[in-house]
């Protein structure tokens, strides 16, 4: 009885950490492309070209532990895409997000 309700409470423990592993890369994944998407339009509206934009984007995203699947510009917006390994998840939270001034 009591291994049994060890073994239950072992496994709701675990079951837990998979799913914290999962929702903590999806907020570092929004994390980065925010970010990222903000410095790319800051950038752009200090006059920097569209691949320092993206550049810009890209050590902005590495930096918050995200890999820069894309970088998009339409004039003064940016669009950014990420993804985040979760540790303990099979598969990989992205995340995407647009910068640029208020219309």
């Amino acid at each position: 009885m009591v291994l049994s309700l060890v073994a239950v409470v072992l496994a709701l423990t675990v079951g837990g950490l998979v799913v914290a592993s999962a929702v903590v890369a999806s907020h570092r994944a929004r994390l980065a492309a925010d970010l990222g998407s903000l410095a790319g339009a800051s950038a752009l509206q200090d006059g920097a070209s569209v691949a320092r934009a993206c550049n810009l984007v890209g050590q902005v995203t590495r930096a918050n532990g995200a890999a820069l699947q894309s970088c998009s510009i339409r004039g003064a917006d940016v669009d950014v895409r990420v993804e985040v390994d979760a540790a303990l998840w099979p598969a990989s939270a992205t995340a995407r997000a647009r910068a640029g001034p208020a219309r």
